[in-house]
């Protein structure tokens, strides 16, 4: 530790450190609104909601959305992926289905789908 330094400067770091420690422990929350309004007609109105705390202090208090969001949490995907194939199949047997119905003929709606289905995706 540096001795040369006024012991003020020393107090005004520790005191940041105790704040940052404070924030993180109990939590920081902002919360605010903005409203664009113009003759008395809203046009815009923005929440904004902010919290500051620590990884610990937000499972304490249940918001833990970073363990299921499929952007953060790799196990989602495979999930993802499997539903949507089991959904793809569903509507496959929902469309023979349609055709069985129809006499033979599909309808309309379902010779548009299996025609986008064959072209290629950008």
């Amino acid at each position: 530790m540096r001795t040369d330094m006024p012991f003020d400067q020393h107090r005004t770091s520790t005191g940041l450190v105790d704040v940052l420690d404070r924030v993180l422990d109990k939590g920081l929350l902002i919360a605010g609104d903005i409203r664009v309004s113009l003759a008395e007609v809203e046009l815009l109105t923005i929440r904004i909601r902010l919290i500051v705390c620590s990884i610990d202090k937000a499972q304490e208090i249940g918001m833990d959305w970073w363990r299921t969001d499929p952007h953060f949490s790799g196990a989602q995907v495979g999930r993802s992926a499997a539903e949507n194939q089991e959904l793809k199949r569903h509507i496959r047997a929902l469309e023979r289905r349609i055709e069985a119905l129809s006499g033979g003929a599909a309808p309309p709606a379902v010779k548009r789908l299996k025609r986008a289905r064959r072209v290629p995706s950008r």
